[in-house]
């Protein structure tokens, strides 16, 4: 008999949704479906106005995007269902990330220090993470019971609040014989070590930026969402001096367990070291392609050098000449997650299935020596559904 979970996630690129219905059927791991949607121009606007660090907007614009969202999310999931012809009945619960408005964690930018003008405190002191996407929504239109919050629970328990996929990629990528590097890179790029010896602890962290520098600079030069295939960058050239600058901010030099956001890694961020528009734009947008690869190969080699095999995941996998970048400052092969069980677009999404289903079987979905967190704790609310599932949307037909 099946086990099936339903994983939606919308990661810091801001582009859309995916949704991967996955069964675990005899604790084995399996796509049974899976399902993108994007953003239209005007909610993706209006998401990246919302996710930045200075952003002022009101409760009501905030609240209105937060319902927006979570229509959208129990849409995909509903659109998921028709599409495998499988009842939302069949379906033990929804894994929902959310989309992240705010990350933020201990570290903070050179020379950034938030503070609440109503109470006089340094806002670092209370870290904290924010996803949108209400979750009583998905619920009540799927008819599923919703998981959600994930990340927030991992705070309170003194950890990072991410990564939270590295749980994941242990569960399907570890091997017994072979010694892995699993690097997913979205907006910001995060990897995860699996020793061959199971006994030997897994760690995990963000490196830094994954695409999120790149998409910036080329919407801010081109208009375009992202460099496909690398192919501006590509005509560029790197100029080391300009990475070395950039490499002197303090977040590489950390130590894990550490996390980032786009909050972090942002064109002010970028502005502050040099002044980027006295270089030639392909220059500029080669320099930040690089700057992604060699944070990744350093922290590989850093922490994990006895590593085997780099297996890749996330829209940067689609980034031809960042791989080709990756693969020369690496000793072993670099591949993508495809060969290995699942396609790298689809993990994170299967990621949010799994954590759901940790959460509904009362076990923990944070790796403690990855975040950083004093305990390993169930993660995320749990909004009941009512099992009929298919309810309509109020706005359905509307364009969300």
């Amino acid at each position: 008999m099946s086990e099936l979970y339903i994983g939606l996630m919308s990661g810091t690129s801001l582009d859309g949704i995916d949704a991967a219905l996955v069964d675990f059927k005899d604790e084995k791991v399996r796509l049974v479906g899976f399902e993108y949607q994007s953003f239209p121009t005007d909610l993706q606007s209006a998401i990246q106005r919302l996710s930045k660090p200075d952003a002022l907007i009101s409760l009501k614009e905030y609240g209105a995007m937060d319902s927006r969202l979570g229509h959208l999310f129990a849409d995909i999931a509903n659109s998921l269902l028709a599409k495998a012809d499988i009842p939302a009945a069949s379906v033990s619960a929804i894994g929902s990330h959310g989309l992240t408005v705010y990350h933020a964690p201990e570290i903070r930018p050179p020379g950034m220090v938030e503070v609440s003008q109503s109470v006089g405190n340094r806002c670092d002191k209370f870290p904290f993470s924010l996803q949108i996407g209400d979750p009583n929504i998905i619920a009540e239109l799927t008819g599923i019971t919703t998981v959600a919050d994930f990340r927030r629970r991992d705070i309170a328990a003194k950890g990072q609040g991410a990564p939270l996929v590295p749980a994941f990629h242990q569960a399907i990528f570890q091997h017994p014989n072979e010694h892995r590097c699993i690097v997913n890179i979205g907006g910001i790029a995060n990897i995860t070590v699996l020793p061959k010896h199971q006994s030997t602890e897994v760690i995990g962290f963000d490196t830094g930026p994954g695409n999120t520098l790149m998409d910036l600079w080329i919407k801010l030069q081109q208009n375009q969402s992202y460099d496909k295939n690398g192919a501006w960058a590509k005509t560029g050239n790197i100029n080391h001096d300009l990475v070395g600058l950039l490499k002197q901010d303090p977040y590489f030099n950390a130590a894990p367990p550490k996390s980032t956001g786009k909050e972090y890694f942002s064109l002010p961020w970028v502005y502050q070291y040099f002044d980027a528009f006295s270089y030639k734009a392909e220059d500029v947008q080669a320099s930040l392609c690089f700057l992604t690869a060699i944070t990744i190969c350093d922290e590989i080699k850093k922490h994990a050098p006895a590593t085997e095999r780099v297996l890749i995941c996330g829209g940067g996998s689609h980034n031809a000449y960042l791989l080709e970048l990756i693969q020369q400052n690496m000793e072993c092969p670099v591949e993508s997650t495809e060969r290995y069980g699942a396609h790298p677009d689809h993990v994170e999404a299967m990621a949010f299935a799994w954590l759901a289903r940790q959460t509904m079987n009362n076990l923990p979905g944070n790796l403690k020596e990855v975040t950083g967190a004093v305990n390993s704790v169930i993660l995320g609310g749990i909004y009941q559904g009512n099992k009929k599932g298919g309810i309509l949307s109020p706005v359905e037909g509307e364009k969300l």
